[in-house]
C-alpha cells in the first residue's frame, strides 16, 4: 500500500484530497497519496489537519514511514475519532511550520558549499537547524561564515530537481555528502537537488523554489564536539 508523495514533485502544495486504506495497529492512518513529509533525513515530520468529510476535524501530530518504508504513516492525537477505511479526507499542512522547515533545509544545503567538509550528522527546526562536519582544523569566524553564507543566498538561484538511477549515484559518490545518513535509495531512482550554480546533492526532502525565500540566516553556534567534528548552528536573522 505504497503511499504517493506529493510532496516530491511540489513542496508548495499545502492540503489534497486522499483515500483511507487502513488504520495500523497503534491508531496511525494509512492513506493513497499525501503533502505530509515524514520524519527522514533530519527533517522531522509535518502536522497539520485530517478533515473528515462530514466536515469534522482532528490534529495529525507528525506524520512517519511504516514498516515497509513505502507507506507513509499520518499519527493523530491523543483521543481522534478515527475515519474509516474507504474514506475520503481532506489533509492539510501547518504551512507555516513546514515552510520554515523547507527554508531552514535550503540554507543548510548552502552551508555544505560555505563549508566544503564531509557532512557527519544534521537537523532540521522551526526556525533553526545544525549540520555536524568533520573538520580537522577549528578556527571558524561565525561572522565571515554567516557574511558568506548570506552572499550565496542573496544570490536568487533557483532550486530544482531531478531523478537519477541508483546505478548513476553508485557511479557518481562525489554527490554524497552525508557520511551519517544515506541518500534514499532502493526504489531504482534518486532525487537530487540542485541549487544554481551552488550545490547538487540527493536528498528528499522539501526545499524553498529560489534561495531568495531563505532571508537573512545567522550562524549562532559552532560547537566542538570532537578531535575534528564541528556542530554549526544557524538560525534564521
Amino acid at each position: 500500500m505504497a503511499t504517493a508523495l506529493l510532496f516530491r514533485d511540489d513542496a508548495y502544495l499545502k492540503e489534497c484530497t486522499a483515500t483511507v486504506l487502513a488504520l495500523n495497529e497503534r491508531g496511525g492512518i494509512l492513506v493513497d497519496r499525501t503533502v505530509f513529509y515524514a520524519t527522514g533525513g533530519g527533517q522531522p515530520g509535518d502536522s497539520g489537519t485530517l478533515i473528515r468529510a462530514d466536515g469534522s476535524e482532528m490534529t495529525i501530530a507528525t506524520a512517519v514511514y511504516g514498516e515497509d518504508k513505502t507507506e507513509i504513516v499520518h499519527v493523530p492525537s491523543e483521543g481522534s475519532t478515527l475515519p474509516a477505511p474507504g474514506e475520503t479526507v481532506t489533509l492539510r499542512l501547518q504551512w507555516e511550520q513546514r515552510f520554515a522547515r523547507m527554508r531552514i533545509h535550503t540554507a543548510l544545503h548552502l552551508l555544505t558549499t560555505t563549508l566544503p567538509y564531509p557532512v557527519t550528522g544534521g537537523s532540521i527546526g522551526d526556525g533553526e537547524g545544525r549540520l555536524d562536519f568533520d573538520i580537522p582544523d577549528a578556527g571558524l569566524d561565525k561572522d565571515a561564515l554567516t557574511d558568506d553564507l548570506n552572499a550565496r543566498i542573496a544570490r536568487n538561484a533557483a532550486v530544482t530537481f531531478r531523478w537519477i538511477t541508483d546505478e548513476e549515484l553508485e557511479a557518481n559518490p562525489g554527490l554524497v555528502k552525508t557520511m551519517s545518513v544515506k541518500p534514499p535509495m532502493g526504489t531504482g531512482r534518486v532525487r537530487l537537488v540542485e541549487i544554481e550554480g551552488l550545490d547538487l546533492q540527493p536528498c528528499g526532502g522539501t526545499h524553498v523554489n529560489n534561495t531568495s525565500e531563505i532571508g537573512r540566516i545567522v550562524i549562532t553556534a559552532i560547537e566542538k564536539k570532537g578531535k575534528q567534528n564541528r556542530r554549526v548552528r544557524i538560525a534564521f536573522g
